[in-house]
């Protein structure tokens, strides 16, 4: 595997040109070998914040009657700073990466920075946080953790729809539909990013209009096809399929990273939450 120095931004298309298919998990891991990190931010996106905090009407409290505190996952977690946000509501927060390098940064960042993510209801409390190596679309993660299919009630997905090669997405939805809790306790948040960028362009990360959310999280599994411009063809009378999620929130957020606004400020991203059918 060759190992990249100092990719810039710019250049992280033609690097990931080497990594077609299933093989996108070795490109993102030889990044991470390199502490080549363009697409880091630091700290998580306050979307997030507003909307565990906005929508908790939705998504529902951390901790059910039984006293039990509910399962958050967030594949391709990064250094995990989302993951600890979400433990300081409450939840059991789990992150998922594919690199083992990346899963040590995690941990890292759990241990000098665990004090930036206070706990947000002392009576809550905090949640166990979990950080474990594995393949997003394989179960021997699952296993690990001793988890089951099925068993988070929250997923988050920022960056990681954007990330995959198109191609993937039918095979991501389809996993949401594996790993997410019956309704209406299961919801996935997905922010989504990059709506703003040239359905054309190189990636990743790959253009992600709200369109392309629709249409993927509603047939998972399915192929979904794309006009010369680079659009998915949504027909709005076309019905879900019966494993399909269903959009139930979506909203522009007041608050997200700089990259996801327009050189005015203008909010590009949108939020939307996904519950089964079921």
């Amino acid at each position: 595997m060759t190992t990249p120095t100092n990719i810039a931004p710019k250049d992280i298309q033609t690097y990931f040109a080497k990594y077609q298919g299933d093989k996108y998990v070795e490109g993102w891991a030889s990044l991470w070998d390199s502490d080549n990190l363009p697409w880091d931010r630091g700290f998580p996106n306050p979307a997030l914040e507003d909307t565990l905090i906005q929508r908790a009407g939705t998504i529902g409290r951390p901790i059910v009657q039984d006293g039990q505190r509910r399962k958050a996952l967030v594949p391709g977690c990064g250094r995990g700073v989302d993951v600890l946000l979400l433990a300081s509501f409450g939840y059991d927060a789990y992150g998922l990466e594919y690199s083992a390098t990346a899963v040590d940064a995690c941990k890292k960042e759990e241990k000098e920075n665990h004090s930036r993510y206070r706990v947000r209801d002392e009576k809550v409390g905090e949640g166990k946080v979990t950080f474990v190596q594995g393949d997003f679309f394989d179960d021997t993660w699952l296993r690990e953790i001793g988890v089951p299919r099925n068993g988070f009630d929250v997923i988050y997905d920022y960056t990681f729809f954007s990330a995959l090669n198109p191609e993937l997405r039918p095979k991501w939805a389809l996993r949401h539909t594996e790993l997410l809790a019956p309704s209406p306790a299961g919801n996935l948040i997905c922010l989504e990013f990059p709506r703003h960028k040239d359905p054309l362009a190189p990636g990743p990360p790959f253009a992600s209009p709200s369109e392309a959310y629709m249409e993927h999280l509603s047939h998972p599994g399915e192929k979904i096809s794309y006009n010369d411009k680079g659009l998915v063809n949504a027909d709005p009378l076309r019905e879900s399929s019966k494993a399909g999620l269903e959009r139930v929130e979506y909203w522009q957020p007041e608050r997200t990273h700089t990259v996801g606004q327009g050189e005015n400020g203008a909010i590009h991203d949108r939020v939307s939450i996904w519950r089964r059918r079921d």
